[in-house]
């Protein structure tokens, strides 16, 4: 089910982003649609992140219980870190 949003704009604001929709062959309400969908992918992404990190860390502590977690020094830490973005730099 499609839902209306309203919101509020001064009229030369409204004037100029017509102008530079109709420019691009679109309408403003498709220009205001298409930044409402972005914006609700972005959330989505954002909610999936968040849901994977929570994920991690629960099965972290659930290791660290059952006495199966792997701790390492700050110095491994570093030099893992520093090997993973070496890799990284080299794709790019």
């Amino acid at each position: 089910m499609d839902t209306r949003i309203q919101f509020r704009v001064d009229e030369e604001t409204k004037r100029l982003a017509q102008a530079m929709t109709e420019s691009q062959g679109r309408s403003l309400s498709d220009a205001c649609r298409e930044m409402t969908e972005q914006l609700a992918n972005e959330q989505k992404k954002r909610m999936s992140h968040d849901s994977w990190v929570t994920e991690q860390v629960n099965l972290a502590f659930e290791r660290l219980d059952q006495g199966t977690a792997d701790f390492v020094t700050q110095e491994e830490a570093n030099a893992q870190m520093e090997d993973f973005k070496a890799k990284i730099r080299a794709r790019g």
